[in-house]
């Protein structure tokens, strides 16, 4: 069985033997490999080496332009290793493989994008009056940490890494203990690059190590992807040290149809917003909100679509693959019987087994109607192919329901009014809006993040370098002419 290390201080290190964590194949239940859960000591060493690397001055002497033909290098790299890379995507998460091959060009385009930003980074200067010069530079904050989620490991990896590389920080990414496979192979490239303790790789159980890390005086900054109770318990563990937080922590985003939409791009994107991933997306569009007079038309047709949905192993690539494990599964299948017996299930609502992968953790992409707005399942985050039904007779009662949950990390605006369109965009309260499209493309350029409960702080796009930065203002006085 393949042994994954973890890369502690320039070195390849394992943790104690008895301290190996399974990596499992969601599509087949098999073992892929295993991992370190890795142990106070590791940690400690991790972060003791981040900071003397980031005070060293061989970190000092590379100069901002050289980070970033750094990153657009790992960049060229990993589109060079596309295939390979997105097999392996496909078999540590489970996703269909088209949709793995979108997340390894997505962190091409990331360490691309920060690549050409990292020189970019500039302060200013402010008047003040004769005889004082007032600059305002913005400096990297130390050593960050990047607690990474299971659903989308390569492009979370390196939507926030490249960001902190490119503004001069030294990294330590704990990966998700499910998914661990393709931020090693990020690892590895890493290790040659950059000097001893610039990046690091450590890997466990997040129960574990994730408290170990945010609560360590040493750190600098924390991005944590994840559920709203880990987002808590990360900043107060942060707060203890007066540590700045970037989180992001999930969504029930509504696609809200009018009666105007443009009918079959709506139909498109609110599957779309549902079931990639199996529906195991922050962002996904969990709650389809359509006005009453198309209610009938629309859904009749969302169902047909659904009912040909092919479910099965990642690597067949089709339009949907399995959940990520036995926790996933359980949960997701005692959400699925609780709306049986409660008569809300449109359209799917059964596990899957699939012929030569019975191990495997399949539903069924599934619609339900009929329920208040307040019931639990319209409310918190099932994080499954699961959309919820509601509809509305006003744009007041639209966005009413749009708002009607703790979070607000995305929405989608279907409508050809484009008045209508950017009335609902300016009152809802999402990160996000999206009229007439769900996701643009993964949007690298764009600021991302949540109102609410969804989370706190912006990444993606320029506005992400300043998680990473820090500001200090110099003010010179000089003598003035006689």
């Amino acid at each position: 069985m393949q042994k994954i290390p973890m890369l502690i201080n320039g070195n390849w290190v394992y943790a104690d033997e008895e301290r190996f964590l399974d990596v499992m194949n969601p599509s087949t239940g098999e073992v892929l490999a295993q991992i370190s859960n890795a142990n106070e000591a590791q940690v400690n060493e991790a972060i003791r080496a981040a900071r003397v690397a980031f005070d060293s001055e061989e970190w000092r002497k590379v100069k901002a332009f050289e980070r970033g033909q750094l990153l657009i290098e790992l960049a060229q790299y990993i589109r060079e290793h596309a295939e390979e890379w997105s097999l392996l995507e496909c078999r540590d998460v489970g996703k269909p493989l088209s949709q793995a091959r979108a997340d390894i060009e997505a962190a091409a385009r990331y360490f691309e994008f920060y690549g050409g930003a990292a020189d970019k980074v500039m302060g200013d200067t402010i008047p003040i009056e004769d005889g004082i010069l007032n600059a305002v530079v913005l400096e990297p904050v130390g050593i960050t940490v990047h607690i990474v989620p299971w659903n989308y490991p390569i492009q979370i990896t390196a939507r926030s890494v490249a960001a902190a590389i490119a503004t001069g920080n030294a990294v330590i990414v704990k990966s998700a203990e499910d998914t661990p496979l393709t931020t090693h192979a990020i690892t590895k490239w890493f290790a040659d690059k950059v000097p001893a303790g610039i990046f690091q790789h450590v890997t466990g159980l997040g129960s574990d190590v994730g408290p170990l890390l945010t609560s360590h005086p040493d750190i600098n900054h924390i991005t944590f992807t994840g559920s709203v109770s880990t987002g808590i318990a990360v900043m107060q563990a942060a707060a203890k040290n007066i540590v700045p937080v970037t989180l992001e922590l999930g969504g029930k985003s509504p696609n809200i149809v009018f009666a105007d939409a443009p009918m079959e791009q709506a139909l498109d994107g609110v599957l779309r917003a549902i079931i990639q991933n199996a529906g195991q997306t922050c962002s996904a569009g969990a709650r389809l909100l359509i006005e009453e007079s198309a209610k009938e038309v629309f859904l009749t047709q969302l169902v047909e679509r659904f009912k040909v949905l092919k479910v099965g192993p990642g690597e067949a690539d089709l339009d949907m693959g399995p959940l990520l494990n036995k926790r996933q599964f359980m949960n997701i299948s005692g959400r699925l019987q609780q709306a049986r017996e409660d008569g809300y299930v449109v359209v799917g609502g059964e596990t899957l087994t699939i012929e030569g992968y019975g191990k495997g953790y399949y539903v069924q992409p599934t619609i339900l109607d009929g329920m208040e707005d307040t019931h639990v399942l319209a409310q918190e985050e099932i994080f499954g192919p699961v959309l919820t039904v509601f509809s509305f007779d006003t744009v007041e009662k639209a966005i009413a329901l749009a708002n009607s949950t703790q979070y607000g990390l995305v929405a989608g605006v279907w409508s050809k009014d484009l008045d209508t369109a950017h009335y609902v965009a300016s009152r809802v309260q999402a990160g996000q809006v999206f009229i007439n499209n769900y996701g643009a493309a993964g949007g690298i350029q764009m600021p991302f993040g949540g109102y609410k409960k969804s989370g706190i702080g912006r990444e993606k796009g320029f506005v992400a370098l300043r998680n990473y930065t820090q500001m200090k203002n110099i003010a010179i006085r000089y003598a003035l002419p006689n």
